[in-house]
C-alpha cells in the first residue's frame, strides 16, 4: 500500500494521497488495482468514515497504464487474460463506488485514461484550475478503448452523444471546458482544492450512483426503438468506416461498446466493454501503434542511438546554409527553441524570403493567440540574414540545405568551413545524395554528417541522422543533441545511395507507376493506396515532389553505380517527362490536371498512353503490392547494414513518409502479416510481378525459425 499511496484521516474523512514511489507518475498497474481494493474493502467496513478524498501527492493526479507495461504485459494477452485484467479494475472501481461512503477525487493534475476512469468511480470530481489538470480518456490514440469502465459511467454521466465524442477524440479537457461538458462537478483555486472537497463532503451528499438506483433508465437505451439514438449510431458507424475502414478497430469498437452497454444494466455493461476490450488487446493494431508511435518514439527522443561517453552539448548559434523552403523551415524551428540563427542565400532578396517564412508562420500563431506578440518578437529576432559567408563565424553547427547538386554543395561547405571554428559541424540536408561523398569537400570528415529534415519542417517531427564512414562517435552525439534541442524525432542510419526513407519512399511511388503501366486503372491505384492508409496515392505524391525528380536520381544511379537495376516505372517516366512534357504540379501537368476554377484531377489522357486492361486485379492484390514493396525494401535496408534498429526503421515510415500508422511501419507490417505468411505471399508476388518482390535471405531464415526482428 505504501509503494502506490498513503492515507490519512481527519476526523470521520480519509484521504488517499496517491504517490507512486517508484514512478515519476501515478499510473495503473494489477499491484496498484489489488492495494486500492483492499483499501476500499477496509472503508466499507469501517463505520467510522464518513466521506473519502481521493488525491495525489505527485504534479499529475494520473495517468493510465504505463506504455511500456502496455506493450510488455498488456498487449499480447491472451483474450481471456486481457478480459480477466480488465474486469479486476472494473471490479476495484466499482467497489470506490459502492463503498457506502461518499468519495470526491480532488485532481490536482492531468488525470488521464485510468486516472480518470479512477475519477469517474468517483461520487463527485472536483477539478483545480490550473493549465496543467487535464482530464480525458485518449486510449483510442492507442488502440484501445478504456477497460475499467470508462465506456460506461460517461454516456450514464453526460449522454452517449457526448461520451462518444470524448471516447472518439481522445484528446484532453482543460478545468472550464472538462466543467462546460459534465467531465468534472466543480473548478476550484489550486489552493482550495482539499478544502472544497471537505466542503462538499460536509454537505453529507448522497453517495448512490444513478445508475445504481433503482428504475435508472438512460434516455438512449431504447436504442434502436429510439429513432434519434438509432439515426446517432447509423450515422456515426458510416463517418468512422469512412475514415479508417478496416485498418483500425478501436473506433468501431467503441461505438459498439456505447451501443451495447447503454441498454443493459450497468454491470452486464461493464462485462460487455471487458470482452472489447479483450478483443483490442489481442489485436495487433493495438501492440503496433503503442510500440512505435509511443515507445521507441519516446526512446528515440532519449537517445536511445546516442554514443555513450560524450557530455550534451547545446548549440547557441546556427549557420543555416540555402534559404529555400527546407532552409527556411529549419531556420525556423532553431530560433523557436531558442537558437541565434544565421540564415544564408546567394541573394539579399532570397535570404530576406527565407526570413519571411518565419515571419508568416509567427504572425498567423499571433493572430491565433498561440503565442504572444512580445515572444513572436524574440523569435524572429533571432533569425539574421545574409548573404556573407562572414557572417557564419562564431556557428558551433552549420546546416548545408542549397540545391540538391553536388557541386553546388561542395562550393558552399568550403566557403563555410573557411571561417567556422575548427570545432563546428557541418551537416547536409541532402535527401539522397551520399554523405561520405559530400564530406570530401569537407576538409574534416570525421565532423561531417548527414541530417535530413522533412518538408515542411515545422510541421514534420522527423530527423533521418546519416552517418558517413568516415562520421565520428562524437560528431554523432553532437548531432543527436540538436535533434533533440529541435524537438525532434531522430533515427540513426549509415550512409548509402538514398539513405533509408528516400530509398524505401521510392519503391511506392515506382510500383504505383509499373502498377499504371500494367493497364491498372489509375483510380484504382489512387484509392486502394488512400484505404490502405497512405496519405495519398502514388500518383499524386509524385506529381506533388514532380516526375522529374525521381527520373534524375535514376538516371544518376544508372551512372554512377553499375550494380543499380533500372525499375521498370522509368520508362513511364521518361514518357511524362520527356515526351508529354507532364513533369508534375509545379510544371502544370502530370498524372493529374491542376485546372485553375478547380481541385486536381486524374488526366483524361492517361488512358491514351497507358490502356485500362480489361481485366482488372482484385483491390486486395493491388494493397499488397504497395505495401510489401516497401516493407521488403525496409527489410533489405536492416540487413544492408543501412538501418542500425528496426525501431528507425518503423519510425522513419510512420513518421517520415506516412506509412499507415495503424502497421506500426514497414518492419512491424511484416510481424502483423507473420513472417512466413509473409515470405510466402512475396514470393507469389515474385513470380507474378518480377524479382522486386523476392523475400531476402533472412527473412527466409526468420519463417523458417519462427523469429521476429529482435525488437
Amino acid at each position: 500500500m505504501a509503494d502506490y499511496f498513503s492515507t490519512r484521516r481527519e476526523g470521520a474523512i480519509l484521504t488517499i494521497l496517491l504517490d507512486d514511489r517508484d514512478a515519476p507518475v501515478n499510473t495503473v498497474s494489477p499491484a496498484w488495482v489489488d492495494a486500492l481494493a483492499a483499501e476500499f474493502e477496509a472503508v466499507r467496513s469501517d463505520a467510522s468514515v464518513n466521506g473519502v478524498i481521493v488525491t495525489s501527492a505527485k504534479t499529475g493526479f494520473m495517468a493510465g497504464a504505463d506504455l511500456k507495461y502496455i506493450l510488455a504485459d498488456v498487449v499480447g494477452m491472451s483474450a481471456a487474460q486481457a478480459f480477466a485484467f480488465s474486469q479486476s479494475a472494473s471490479r476495484m472501481h466499482r467497489l470506490v463506488e459502492s463503498c457506502g461512503k461518499p468519495v470526491v477525487a480532488a485532481i490536482n493534475g492531468f488525470a488521464l485514461g485510468g486516472g480518470y476512469e479512477l475519477a469517474l468511480a468517483c461520487t463527485h470530481r472536483i477539478i483545480a484550475n490550473d493549465p496543467r489538470a487535464v482530464v480525458g480518456l485518449p486510449e483510442v490514440n492507442v488502440g484501445l478503448l478504456p477497460g475499467s469502465g470508462g465506456t460506461q459511467r460517461l454516456p450514464r454521466l453526460i449522454g452517449v452523444e457526448k461520451a462518444a465524442e470524448v471516447l472518439l477524440e481522445g484528446r484532453s479537457y482543460g478545468p472550464e471546458t472538462a466543467l462546460a461538458s459534465g467531465l468534472v462537478d466543480a473548478v476550484v483555486p489550486p489552493d482550495e482544492l482539499l478544502a472544497a472537497s471537505r466542503a462538499w463532503l460536509a454537505s453529507r451528499p448522497d453517495p448512490v450512483r444513478p445508475w445504481d438506483r433503482k428504475g435508472f433508465a438512460l434516455a438512449e437505451s431504447d436504442g434502436l426503438l429510439k429513432q434519434a439514438t438509432a439515426g446517432f449510431f447509423t450515422g456515426m458507424t458510416a463517418r468512422l468506416s469512412a475514415k479508417y475502414g478496416e485498418n483500425y478497430p478501436a473506433p468501431i469498437a467503441i461505438l459498439a461498446c456505447l451501443f451495447e452497454g447503454v441498454q443493459l444494466p450497468f454491470d452486464k455493461a461493464l462485462v460487455v466493454e471487458s470482452r472489447y476490450f479483450a478483443r483490442l488487446v489481442t489485436d495487433p493494431v493495438a501492440r503496433n501503434i503503442v510500440r512505435t508511435n509511443f515507445v521507441n518514439k519516446g526512446l528515440a527522443e532519449k537517445g536511445a542511438r546516442r554514443p555513450a561517453g560524450y557530455p550534451v552539448r547545446k548549440v547557441d548559434r546556427l549557420a543555416v546554409l540555402g534559404a529555400g523552403m527546407m532552409g527556411a523551415g529549419i531556420a525556423y524551428v532553431a530560433a523557436k527553441a531558442g537558437i541565434e540563427v544565421v540564415l544564408l542565400d546567394a541573394g539579399a532578396q532570397a535570404a530576406q524570403r527565407g526570413k519571411a517564412y518565419s515571419e508568416k508562420l509567427v504572425g498567423r500563431q499571433v493572430e491565433q493567440g498561440r503565442i504572444r506578440a512580445a515572444d513572436g518578437a524574440a523569435l524572429l529576432a533571432r533569425i539574421s540574414p545574409t548573404t556573407r559567408y562572414d557572417d557564419l563565424a562564431g556557428a558551433d553547427f552549420v546546416i548545408e540545405a542549397v540545391f540538391e547538386d553536388s557541386a553546388i554543395k561542395a562550393d558552399v561547405t568550403a566557403r563555410a568551413e573557411a571561417v567556422i571554428a575548427s570545432d563546428a559541424l557541418f551537416a547536409s540536408n541532402t535527401s539522397t545524395l551520399p554523405i561520405t561523398d559530400l564530406a570530401e569537400a569537407f576538409g574534416r570528415p570525421e565532423n561531417f554528417i548527414g541530417l535530413h529534415f522533412f518538408s515542411p519542417v515545422d510541421r514534420m517531427g522527423l530527423v533521418e541522422v546519416i552517418r558517413g564512414r568516415r562520421t565520428s562517435d562524437e560528431t554523432l552525439a553532437r548531432a543527436l543533441d540538436l535533434v533533440g534541442q529541435l524537438r525532434k524525432t531522430p533515427i540513426v542510419v549509415n550512409d548509402s545511395r538514398g539513405f533509408y526513407t528516400s530509398r524505401v519512399f521510392q519503391t511506392f511511388i515506382h510500383e504505383g507507376m509499373q502498377l499504371l503501366n500494367e493497364g491498372v486503372a489509375p483510380a484504382l491505384i489512387e484509392n486502394v493506396a488512400r484505404q490502405a492508409g497512405m496519405p495519398v496515392g502514388p500518383l499524386a505524391v509524385i506529381d506533388e515532389t514532380s516526375i522529374e525528380l525521381p527520373l534524375k536520381i535514376v538516371r544518376e544511379s544508372e551512372r554512377e553505380d553499375p550494380a543499380y537495376r533500372r525499375p521498370a516505372s522509368a520508362d513511364v517516366m521518361e514518357l511524362m517527362v520527356d515526351r508529354l512534357g507532364r513533369p508534375g504540379r509545379k510544371g502544370g501537368a502530370g498524372f493529374y490536371d491542376y485546372p485553375a476554377d478547380g481541385p486536381k484531377r486524374l488526366w483524361p489522357g492517361l488512358a491514351d498512353h497507358f490502356p485500362v486492361a480489361a481485366q482488372q486485379p482484385d483491390p486486395g492484390e493491388v494493397r499488397k503490392r504497395l505495401l510489401y514493396v516497401q516493407a521488403l525494401e525496409t527489410a533489405r535496408c536492416l540487413e544492408q547494414d543501412v538501418l542500425t534498429h528496426p525501431a528507425d526503421g518503423d519510425l522513419g515510415a510512420v513518421l517520415g513518409w506516412g506509412f499507415p500508422g495503424w502497421t506500426g511501419g514497414t518492419l512491424s507490417l511484416i510481424e502483423t502479416v507473420g513472417v512466413a505468411a509473409f515470405v510466402a505471399e512475396c514470393d507469389q508476388l515474385a513470380q507474378r510481378h518480377g524479382e522486386r518482390f523476392a523475400p531476402t535471405r533472412r527473412l527466409r531464415d526468420m519463417a523458417a525459425a519462427g523469429t521476429g526482428f529482435g525488437w
